[in-house]
């Protein structure tokens, strides 16, 4: 790998930790985790990147708001579908399937055509996400804790969730095909879109302040924890969402220095990657069930995304050199 998608793969390996540790205590606490997210990028990048206001940006800030819409809209709702009776696997293999929904928007808005190969891969991918979301519907229907009622009314919410992971999934497609339109016009300034993605999206966490107020007040209350080296004393949910911060500004940066730095095969792949290890670890440390069917949706899901990526074809050169490579003696 690209010593940036290293860099990546390590600051997702810590954020993993402190996230899945701080869900795990309070399930509710998304949203003072993406605006703790959001608040951190936008000081970083207006010190850094737009110089305190002095720099003009290289796109028109019109083009910025339309996007942040669309960016701020799916961060929203996919933490929302978590409290919609939606399984973190579920809800990890489900937006694997930005794919399927970059291709579709790309044939309907922008009128690309794809090889076969593309074609068998959004298939796979396809009935990988449905194998699973049909497993995950059977364990939610089947739930012998509840009453006829109930399980009904659970099983109802956890439909919401799914039309909810859907919406976000087409909506984040549309960004992506929305950006990748003003990249053409105005070249690609990505250090400028990570501020403004984040910045002008701020005022918009108003409307949940009651939501993060709650869970500061829970962090707050939380066990102390001493920080190690420094000696400093805080309570340890601050704690962890401080190194979850810092680590998802590590993750983040280093996907976009990938989008200007490396080819879009190691991009696609390190995302892929990541998606991946995001899965494992939220079964291994939720206990979350995983069927055979369940791994067998994983794994049509990853194959077709490395069949989209091409990679079988780009691995044949690199092993026929290998194989040519001089034996030491």
């Amino acid at each position: 790998l690209e010593p940036h998608a290293v860099f990546v793969l390590h600051g997702l390996a810590f954020m993993l930790v402190f996230l899945f540790h701080a869900c795990r205590q309070f399930p509710g606490c998304g949203n003072i985790v993406t605006f703790s997210q959001f608040l951190f990028i936008s000081v970083e990048g207006f010190i850094f990147e737009a110089n305190f206001g002095r720099k003009r940006p290289a796109i028109p800030i019109r083009y910025y708001f339309i996007m942040v819409a669309m960016f701020f809209t799916v961060s929203v709702v996919n933490n929302y579908a978590l409290n919609l009776n939606i399984a973190m696997p579920l809800h990890m293999i489900f937006r694997s399937g930005s794919l399927i929904a970059s291709m579709a928007l790309g044939i309907i808005i922008l009128k690309k055509r794809y090889s076969v190969s593309k074609y068998t891969s959004i298939a796979l991918v396809s009935l990988g996400i449905f194998t699973c979301t049909l497993m995950s519907a059977k364990q939610v229907a089947s739930d012998s804790s509840l009453n006829e009622e109930d399980g009904l009314q659970v099983f109802l919410w956890w439909l919401l969730g799914i039309a909810a992971l859907t919406f976000a999934l087409l909506m984040s497609a549309r960004m992506g095909i929305f950006q990748e339109m003003l990249y053409k016009q105005f070249g690609k300034h990505s250090k400028e879109a990570l501020f403004y993605n984040h910045a002008l999206p701020l005022p918009g966490f108003l409307l949940l302040a009651p939501n993060i107020y709650q869970h500061a007040v829970l962090f707050s209350q939380s066990e102390p924890f001493q920080v190690p080296v420094i000696g400093l004393t805080l309570p340890v949910m601050w704690f962890y969402l401080l190194m979850n911060v810092i680590t998802q500004y590590v993750c983040i940066r280093g996907v976009f220095i990938l989008t200007t730095e490396c080819t879009s095969l190691t991009v696609t792949l390190v995302v892929t990657l990541r998606k991946f290890v995001s899965l494992i670890f939220s079964i291994l440390y939720f206990h979350n069930p995983f069927t055979a069917w369940h791994w067998l949706g994983t794994a049509f899901v990853f194959v077709g995304t490395l069949m989209y990526t091409e990679v079988w074809n780009n691995l044949g050169p690199f092993l026929a050199r290998w194989r040519k490579r001089p034996k030491e003696e």
